[in-house]
């Protein structure tokens, strides 16, 4: 305490006491600035009863046990006691005691600890009193059994002993061999201007503390608590990394970004799950809210909005189809074949309706058998055409005789076979990777609720064989490219097939180059089926509905032929008029109803279709 003057640091410690020099004056005295603050600790000690009243009546004469009894009262007294040995303590003693006198309350200085003492000497007399009831089982006196006493056997007894003492408190050892942990806590305080005084503050009693925090005052002024850590506790969501051989010293440390402190060691951190965030205090992890191409964004809203306008166009082509039913031109573009194709168009521009839908198990499902049926009836419908045209043109050049498999019929009949491919292919796909919606996470922030077929190429499955069908009808289109203009309507499936494969050359490398993004993938998807259908649906009705709704007098048979061919010239050779003649014999099968009696070497040939 002194050297703490000295070095001018008084009020900067906070003093921890312990009882070997806490509330003594050696320690307090002069030194009260530097002391002031201290908290300590003092066994707990309660006086024992009846113990002062006990002590002040004994006298020499009837405590003659104490053989160093008669030196206290010669001590207490300063006289030498009659008949008593001299001693070099009671020799210079001129006074002799009357033997009369009287122990005082106030000439003596009981200990505050006899409580222990007491305690003490019970414990050994109840551990003494069980064991001879144990083993002398009540019989007077020291029997054999204990006969020397063994104090590994007394020690057993003596940790069993439990008693209320002479001070009124309950004694007993615990599982260690120690008393009772009692404690009174004191405190050293400033009570008055320059005036300090020992307080007791609280107490501690077998394992709980109370403490009276407002009698405190820990520095002048000040009754706030001092800071005594090695380390302070970390922030939340940081970790510990204890300092190497300390229990209560570490370092703090941030987990990292996706990480949060472990809720069972405090000294880790751990990933949290795909599809989770971590909080802002890292110490949970987050659901992130799934996200997936809703109805009510911009991209879906832009894709419905194409593909209903594209539904309504369809259908007013289907309506004006239906009433013109009977006239040339939409007998001349064959009626049977158009309807599935207009079919197969509506089927692709209601497509987007399910893809912009919130994703499940049927949902899934319906996406992946609906894109690619609807793309297989559209290109089915027009390989069927393209076929039908070249198969009629190449069997002109060799002879007049009709083709097989050219009525409308047939045409239906090789159309759904066609298309059963693609339902076959469907049927075996679901049964070996069946369609569900699951979580796809691209990135550690992404939660995408997408179908499983969109996280990665399978979902070309569905488009390989519509692919396959359109290159193969860009083939037949470029073959038949050369035919006579009563027949252009192979020129415009050549322009629907061009446009197609520009349009599909497009998608392949968005689709595959949109992979973290399923949203732009979805919308890409929608948008190149929507635009296929809306090319077939111009490129080959358009001309049509010209004729019908703008021109209709052109819709008219002679209108089908230009004028070269409805006449041929006498003065062409017999050859040449025969194959001309085989050309326009066989398109006549165009309309099923209409039955062609021209013959086929008959130079004089009117306007046919």
């Amino acid at each position: 305490m002194k050297a703490v003057r000295r070095q001018n640091v008084t009020g900067l410690f906070s003093w921890i006491g312990s009882d070997g020099w806490s509330a003594r004056n050696l320690v307090s005295d002069g030194n009260e600035a530097e002391v002031e603050g201290t908290l300590s600790v003092q066994p707990q000690a309660n006086p024992v009863l009846g113990f002062e009243d006990y002590f002040l009546n004994l006298t020499v004469i009837n405590n003659k046990r104490n053989p160093w009894f008669v030196e206290f009262w010669e001590n207490n007294f300063q006289c030498k006691y009659p008949n008593s040995p001299y001693t070099p303590y009671n020799k210079d003693y001129k006074k002799v005691c009357s033997t009369t006198e009287k122990l005082a309350k106030g000439d003596l200085d009981f200990e505050d600890q006899l409580q222990f003492v007491s305690d003490a000497v019970m414990a050994f007399g109840y551990a003494f009193k069980n064991m001879h009831q144990e083993l002398c089982r009540g019989k007077p006196g020291l029997c054999d059994a204990m006969n020397p006493t063994k104090g590994s056997e007394l020690l057993k007894y003596l940790r069993k002993a439990d008693f209320i003492g002479l001070s009124g408190d309950r004694f007993n050892f615990d599982v260690n061999g120690d008393g009772p942990a009692r404690y009174n806590i004191i405190h050293f305080k400033q009570v008055a201007p320059e005036r300090y005084k020992w307080i007791k503050v609280g107490e501690y009693y077998q394992g709980e503390l109370r403490l009276n925090m407002q009698d405190i005052q820990f520095r002048t002024k000040d009754s706030m608590p001092p800071e005594s850590v090695c380390s302070r506790p970390c922030e939340r969501g940081q970790a510990k990394k204890y300092v190497e051989g300390e229990g209560c010293c570490w370092h703090c440390f941030n987990c990292t970004q996706y990480q949060i402190r472990s809720p069972n060691d405090e000294t880790h951190c751990v990933n949290c799950p795909r599809g989770t965030l971590p909080d802002i205090y890292h110490e949970e992890c987050q659901q992130i809210p799934e996200s997936y191409l809703r109805p009510e964004s911009f991209l879906a809203i832009g894709a419905m909005t194409f593909s209903s306008f594209g539904i309504l166009i369809t259908f007013f082509v289907i309506g004006v189809f239906l009433k013109h039913n009977d006239t040339p031109i939409v007998r001349a573009s064959g009626r049977e074949l158009s309807y599935v194709l207009l079919s197969g168009i509506l089927l692709c521009f209601g497509v987007t309706y399910t893809l912009v839908i919130k994703p499940n198990d049927i949902v899934c499902g319906v996406q992946r058998f609906w894109s690619g049926f609807s793309f297989t009836v559209v290109y089915a419908a027009l390989l069927t055409k393209t076929n039908r045209i070249a198969r009629i043109f190449n069997a002109s050049t060799k002879s007049a005789k009709r083709p097989s498999f050219i009525s409308p019929h047939s045409q239906l009949v090789i159309c759904g076979i066609l298309v059963s491919f693609q339902i076959l292919i469907n049927a075996v796909w679901m049964i070996v990777s069946p369609a569900h919606a699951m979580h796809y996470y691209p990135t550690r922030e992404d939660n995408l609720l997408v179908c499983n077929s969109y996280t990665d190429a399978s979902y070309m499955i569905a488009f390989f064989y519509p692919i396959f069908l359109i290159v193969i009808c860009t083939v037949y289109a470029v073959l038949t490219r050369k035919t006579p203009e009563a027949f252009n309507e192979s020129k415009y499936i050549g322009f629907t097939m061009y446009t197609t494969c520009v349009i599909w050359l497009a998608f392949i490398p968005l689709y595959f180059g949109t992979a973290n993004n399923v949203q732009l993938r979805i919308f890409t998807m929608s948008m190149t089926i929507s635009l296929s259908a809306t090319v077939t649906l111009v490129c080959l009705f358009s001309p049509k509905l010209y004729i019908i709704l703008i021109r209709p007098e052109r819709n008219i048979r002679q209108s089908m032929m230009p004028i070269r061919y409805s006449t041929i010239n006498k003065t062409t050779g017999s050859a040449q008029s025969s194959v001309m003649a085989a050309v326009i014999v066989t398109a006549a099968t165009c309309n099923e109803n209409e039955k062609v009696i021209k013959s086929a070497s008959n130079e004089n040939i009117p306007a046919a279709y």
